[in-house]
């Protein structure tokens, strides 16, 4: 029995993301510097020429990476449970999700071009995705703990907080490599943290 053929739109949607899945491969095994266009051609297995078609060249391709790493974040905590739950469940079904995509290639990828090519005089000059990236994590913040009345100050910086923790562990791992192991204990302590500071309880610092 002969497979239904596929839509223009599903041929393209499958286009762009075995294009995208190889430049976060590539940008994770290999580095931001050794992605090319020669790279990401081979490893997605169009031409480059199809690879400019649907992102425009390689910064076109590099944004796209950062909006899917942006979407993925989001999605792994869309559905976190908040009305009726405790405190204690939301943040540590957050943290865990979160850093299922901080030890992800797809992190890894986003931070990497973050550093090496956002910004650049070659990108957007009216993009700020660094901006974007905060601003992003700050709509999944208020989503799950937007109803327990911290004062704004505050809130920023258990968020701040929360990205270096979750970021610096992820940087551990890279450099650790295929030794890297499990951060319980340090997920548990980031978990512990939060609890005490978004429930106001002793040793917590309820600042304005």
């Amino acid at each position: 029995m002969s497979r239904p053929r596929r839509s223009h739109a599903e041929r393209t949607a499958e286009t762009r993301g075995r294009i995208l899945r190889a430049v976060v491969e590539s940008i994770a095994e290999v580095g931001y510097q050794r992605t090319t266009a020669t790279e990401i051609a081979r490893r997605s297995g169009v031409t480059w020429g199809a690879v400019q078609h649907h992102f425009g060249g390689k910064g076109g391709i590099l944004r796209a990476v950062l909006q899917d790493s942006f979407e993925h974040f989001a999605a792994l905590i869309a559905d976190v449970p908040v009305d009726g739950t405790s405190v204690e469940t939301r943040v540590s079904t957050f943290v865990d999700r979160a850093w299922d995509h901080f030890r992800s290639d797809r992190y890894r990828s986003a931070f990497e071009i973050l550093v090496n090519h956002a910004g650049r005089e070659d990108d957007d000059p009216d993009r700020d995705w660094r901006g974007e990236m905060f601003r992003a994590w700050g709509r999944v913040w208020s989503s799950l703990f937007g109803d327990l009345g911290l004062t704004r100050a505050h809130s920023v910086r258990l968020q701040h907080y929360t990205i270096s923790v979750l970021s610096g562990l992820a940087t551990m791992q890279m450099l650790e490599g295929r030794r890297a192991r499990l951060r319980s204990s340090e997920l548990e302590l980031l978990k512990q943290t939060l609890v005490r500071e978004l429930s106001g309880r002793p040793g917590g610092v309820r600042r304005s």
